[in-house]
């Protein structure tokens, strides 16, 4: 039986094909290959290596991240266990539910982290304060 945690994020592999042109990964909204309807997309690039991006938690907000060029590392956090994932193939994608602490860093050179939300975004659904995520996980 899977715990909250591991209900609540999931290493995703999408489709990938290639041949001697190229390669092309497709990962499909509305339930196929990404578990929600896609409302934001963002990116995240030329961050330095010791920089952390990220740092909260939503309330409402589920991510997918994916690392179309190079590479990054996620600590995610549900207020009681901590993992760290590497995301470094463009096939592979990380799906983070709501009330994950996340923190993005280890960013390559030529890293392009995409994201992509269930949400518009919502400041307040935002918990900025770590302090405070712990005080709403143990509500």
């Amino acid at each position: 039986m899977k715990s909250d945690f591991e209900e609540n994020y999931k290493v995703l592999e999408f489709k990938e094909f290639g041949d001697d042109k190229g390669n092309l990964v497709v990962a499909e909204g509305s339930g196929f290959d990404i578990p929600f309807d896609i409302r934001r997309v963002f990116y995240i690039y030329g961050s330095e290596r010791d920089i952390k991006r990220g740092l909260h938690a939503n309330r409402y907000t589920k991510f997918v991240l994916i690392n179309v060029s190079g590479s990054s590392k996620v600590l995610i956090d549900d207020g009681k266990k901590r993992e760290i994932v590497v995301l470094d193939k463009p096939r592979m994608g990380l799906y983070l539910g709501p009330m994950v602490w996340k923190e993005m860093y280890d960013f390559s050179p030529d890293s392009v982290l995409l994201c992509l939300a269930s949400e518009h975004y919502i400041e307040s659904e935002y918990i900025r304060d770590y302090d405070e995520f712990i005080k709403e996980i143990n509500g």
